[in-house]
């Protein structure tokens, strides 16, 4: 009989053990939680993993264009520069290639730049058709190893950033854009209008 009296009262200290366990883990599990849910919801502080800053310079960087030439983002200091980062997979960015060559036919030849630069996984070998079937001129570059994703912390394509003449952003546009519209056009006019940075 004690044998049983001893095995029936085994198992509410068993219960009353593992409450104890769980009271000691919840405020621990909480606090877990907390950071978690911080680290998670953060909002980036200016100047960390947040990317180009208006009115800040952008990183510079030098990627090869379609004919293996290198381009360095600095050696066009003195123009106004739209950074488009784009791919040939993405619909929206096909959408936009016929007025951002719009904007380089007439703009090109007053001081603003288009620098298009591809994340395609694949580079030349699917970006050099797509250019020559829809008659791109602007230059286009080629970003295979995710440099322009690093340095801008782009989270999607397409993504722009509009750059003046003193390398300083000017604005960044998430999603696709009618650049040969009337409002779009006279941006860059007057970018291109201002005065050119003094050589150093």
């Amino acid at each position: 009989m004690a044998t049983d009296s001893t095995a029936a009262a085994a198992p509410p200290r068993k219960r009353r053990a593992w409450g104890l366990t769980l009271l000691w883990l919840a405020p621990l599990l909480f606090m877990a939680a907390v950071v978690v849910y911080g680290v998670l919801t953060r909002t980036p502080t200016a100047g960390q993993d947040s990317g180009p800053q208006v009115g800040k310079p952008v990183p510079d960087f030098t990627l090869p264009d379609l004919a293996g030439r290198p381009v360095r983002l600095s050696a066009l200091r003195g123009r106004v520069v739209l950074l488009n980062v784009w791919a040939t997979w993405c619909p929206p960015c096909v959408d936009e290639m016929p007025t951002l060559q719009q904007l380089y036919d007439r703009l090109h030849g007053r001081g603003v730049e288009v620098l298009a630069v591809s994340i395609d996984a694949l580079g030349e070998q699917v970006v050099a058709p797509f250019a020559r079937q829809y008659r791109l001129t602007f230059p286009i570059l080629l970003d295979p190893r995710g440099t322009i994703e690093r340095l801008y912390r782009t989270t999607g394509v397409p993504e722009s950033f509009i750059i003046d003449k003193e390398g300083r952003l000017v604005q960044k546009i998430v999603g696709p854009r009618d650049w040969a519209h009337p409002q779009m056009l006279a941006l860059f006019e007057r970018l291109a209008a201002a005065p050119s940075p003094a050589s150093p």
